[in-house]
């Protein structure tokens, strides 16, 4: 490997499909629109004026399974590491034989109204705990430069690229650092360089809180090896079995370039020392010993230091551009299916950029990300938000990939044993926000984790419904981990009694069907998914109240109610999460099994006698949707979830067009429900008043969620943004990064099976000129759209795979056109076809 010089060679990117097709679009068009101008040179980047304090302060690097946060200090660097198989524990028993008596008991208080009672009573059908995502370590770098005064200290954080760069001048000498995660080589990759020859000097050094060892060997290589504990933090030792927790590695290997450069193990073999360098390149790969859900870390075959170095070996012979070449190429065949541009004036599309991504007019003022999130209260830049959309499908590039473990509660990036709420994945919002991003903004295959944590929770979720329910099929409740955890959790009732989890991620399957109409999917992956879920359902719902179907016990997601006696409680019966997850289920696997014509069986009919039994939404007294079966008092009117809302989005039981009366209940849902939360609860309502087509109040959810969390301690409010531009609960979790990603698709973008919408919640004061490029909707649909002054002036639309009939709405016109398979299709505000073509012509 060498240093490869960055003036050897200039990289050209493919142009994304959607360019092309926007390219042949504009051929007939004499003037490109100010819109659409400099795209790729528009700067992209997360900016830092200073080294990372906090960790919410780093600047994240991801190849699906390997993490990094750069902190990019001067004296001292330090790459944090993660992996996302090093979990605590092994696989566990999801099962309880004294449930089914408790399930009865829970039921019969519920019958007589005793919901108080029943609540308590609940408490046995707990599960256990989750287990805990683990750190990996740290990559340490001394540069002896603390007593060095340095300045024109620069780190960013390039979406372009996926790169991090930090640089700096100690005297007459600039510094450089250069940081990307592979994900064809499956390396965190590292080049340090300075303008000067010789001039880069420092001490290597790995370290990890977890149980670990380091050595050094072959003069250029150290070794990491350690293991994950045996079970969470703060349990009893003697509950162990025996169990032997997970092992890992990691491997570092460096190249020096320089007449000068020499290296040396200090220290008994535990560090390294560089000196007089002209640069050096570092190269990380790390794995463990998990060898999936079910196979306990003692029986496990695999050797994590081998994996590594084989893994570290495939990249000896290559320099540091053709690594960044191979990370260009697949980073960049994601990331640029899609493209956003929003602008208020002619000025904010034809900003004249430099090279670097700044203005000729503030080349030497570093405008950190920080300052940008202070300032947009008065300023509103609509390239902040391009910014945050951009950012939500770069988190998940980096760390939900095929083959990678599922992105948890922080996605893959934690530095703390007993992170907050163990950063599992949580199944009742969070996981499933996590991948609301991936169809509408063309990164499908980023969703494929998800299906394999499905696999493995049927496989649990199976003998949990036998053994503590009864039922046929398979369940999941609320809190999982690596193991495919599928019981219900410990904390409380109103988080533990839900076992919707996997049925409400089953709507993920049809999801992806309805986006790619892919029949290969649905017949091979989904269906049995699907169909298990159904059953499971099936045996779940009882005989109600007036003639309906109920679920029994029921609550709504961690929300509490009075009961008529004036006593807190959580449990009752069919809340109305539960029926819209129930009822949307249903209609996905009658659709599934309608398209694979397997109609004719019995489970297809029990679903087609129950799901007109299933409670209609009803509407409370004031006018709101009612969140339980009966008007219960809502001691806490502005709490987080919005569980009840769940049929508008994510689900698709009501629509404007379809649900009119209920709609406006929903609206006076969110008023009620009031703007503060969380920045998932933020991001959960921009995407509903999107639903709901009001662009006023989606822009609000906007203006509410682009604030500044200070680090470190307890702030005073909910939501908001780090510095580094992760979202926040506070603290740290990483699904409002992709809900945002998701609603401001929503806002530009909604479809169904036959119908698109262009423009729906678009906010035309904050934003009149805009394009949008790349779009998937419903149908195996792609979009571009364009527009000015707050008006439609173009939409681009075609399909690779189907030939359909699709019905557009631009306000209140709609044409029903057809859509042939590789024909390109160019619409005015009118919706009048101006123009098709076929593809690649």
């Amino acid at each position: 490997m060498d240093g490869g010089g960055s003036d050897d060679w200039v990289w050209v990117r493919r142009p994304s499909e959607a360019e092309t097709v926007a390219a042949a679009a504009a051929a007939t068009t004499r003037q490109q629109r100010p819109a659409e101008a400099t795209e790729e040179e528009r700067p992209m980047k997360v900016v830092f004026a200073s080294p990372a304090e906090y960790f919410t302060d780093a600047a994240p690097i991801g190849n699906g399974s390997l993490g990094g946060m750069v902190w990019g200090g001067v004296a001292t660097e330090k790459l944090q590491l993660n992996h996302d198989t090093l979990w605590t524990g092994a696989p566990g028993n999801y099962t309880d034989p004294d449930a089914p008596a408790a399930l009865a008991a829970v039921r019969e208080l519920v019958d007589q109204g005793r919901f108080a009672d029943a609540t308590v009573a609940a408490k046995r059908l707990f599960g256990g705990q989750s287990e805990v995502y683990q750190p990996l370590g740290d990559v340490n770098l001394e540069f002896g430069a603390s007593d060095q005064a340095h300045d024109s200290y620069k780190r960013e954080l390039d979406l372009h690229t996926a790169m991090v760069l930090v640089s700096y001048n100690i005297g007459m000498v600039q510094y450089t650092r250069e940081h990307f995660c592979s994900n064809p080589h499956q390396v965190i990759v590292t080049k340090i360089s300075a303008n000067k020859p010789g001039q880069v000097s420092c001490t290597l050094s790995m370290s990890s809180q977890l149980n670990h060892n380091v050595t050094v060997s072959n003069a250029n290589e150290m070794v990491m090896e350690g293991i994950c504990p045996q079970q969470r933090p703060g349990l009893i030792e003697g509950n162990s079995n025996n169990v032997t927790g997970i092992k890992f590695a990691a491997v570092l290997d460096f190249q020096m370039g320089g007449s000068t450069a020499k290296a040396v193990a200090l220290n008994d073999h535990k560090l390294l020392r560089l000196d007089n360098a002209d640069w050096v390149v570092l190269v990380v790969a790390a794995s463990s010993s998990f060898d999936g859900p079910f196979v306990n870390p003692s029986e496990s075959k695999l050797d994590p230091t081998s994996i590594a170095l084989n893994t570290l070996n495939l990249t000896r012979n290559l320099t540091f551009d053709q690594l960044k070449a191979a990370h260009l190429e697949d980073y960049q065949r994601l990331f640029y299916r899609v493209t956003l541009q929003l602008s208020r004036e002619l000025s904010d599309a034809c900003l004249l950029i430099d090279g670097k991504g700044r203005s000729k007019e503030d080349v030497e003022v570093i405008i950190t990300s920080a300052d940008r999130l202070k300032s947009f209260n008065t300023d509103e830049d609509p390239s902040l938000v391009e910014l945050l959309f951009q950012y939500g499908r770069y988190l998940l590039i980096s760390c939900s990939r095929p083959g990678t473990q599922v992105s948890n509660l922080q996605g893959i990036w934690s530095q703390d044993v007993a992170p907050a709420w163990d950063a599992a994945p949580h199944l009742n919002i969070n996981l499933q926000m996590n991948y609301w991003p991936a169809l509408p903004c063309n990164l499908s295959e980023c969703q494929e984790p998800l299906f394999d944590f499905l696999k493995s929770l049927a496989v649990n979720g199976s003998k949990t419904a036998k053994v503590n329910y009864n039922a046929s099929g398979w369940v999941t409740h609320h809190v999982s981990d690596i193991w495919a955890k599928s019981s219900s959790y410990i904390k409380n009732p109103k988080h533990a009694v839900w076992p919707m989890g996997g049925a409400w991620l089953c709507t993920h399957l049809w999801e992806h069907y309805q986006f790619s109409l892919d029949r290969d999917f649905l017949e091979n992956t989904a269906y049995a998914l699907l169909e298990g879920c159904a059953t499971f359902l099936v045996d779940w719902l009882i005989e109600g109240p007036g003639g309906y179907m109920e679920t029994n016990p029921s609550t709504s997601p961690e929300h509490a109610f009075v009961d008529p006696d004036g006593q807190p409680a959580s449990v009752s019966y069919s809340t109305t999460m539960d029926i819209s997850i129930v009822r949307e289920v249903f209609l996905a696997f009658l659709l599934s099994a309608e398209v694979l014509e397997k109609s004719d069986t019995e489970l297809v009919e029990k679903i087609k006698i129950a799901l007109p039994r299933l409670p209609p939404i009803q509407i409370a007294r004031d006018r709101t949707i009612m969140e339980w079966a009966l008007d219960f008092q809502d001691p806490e009117i502005h709490h987080r979830h919005l569980s009840h809302l769940f049929g508008l989005y994510p689900g698709h039981t009501i629509s404007m067009r379809e649900n009119p009366d209920v709609c406006e209940a929903v609206a006076n849902s969110l008023y009620k429900r009031g703007e503060d939360g969380p920045g998932w609860s933020t991001t959960w309502k921009m995407a509903l008043w999107a639903r709901l087509f009001n662009s006023q109040n989606a822009y609000r959810m906007i203006q509410k969620l682009i604030t500044l969390v200070p680090p470190g301690g307890k702030v005073n409010f909910e939501g908001g943004l780090y510095s580094n531009l992760w979202t926040a609960h506070p603290p740290f979790q990483i699904d409002a990064n992709f809900g945002f990603t998701a609603s401001i698709a929503e806002m530009l973008l909604q479809s169904t099976q036959n119908d698109l919408y262009l423009l729906p919640a678009l906010p035309h004061d904050k934003w009149p000129r805009g394009c949008v490029k790349g779009l998937r909707a419903r149908g195996d649909v792609t979009v571009n759209i364009c527009w000015d002054e707050g008006e439609l002036q173009e939409a681009v639309l075609w399909s690779n795979n189907q030939n359909s009939f699709t019905t557009l709405h631009y306000r209140e016109r709609v044409t029903t056109i057809r859509v042939c398979c590789g024909i390109g299709y160019k619409f005015n505000m009118a919706l009048q076809c101006l123009e098709a073509w076929p593809l690649g012509k």
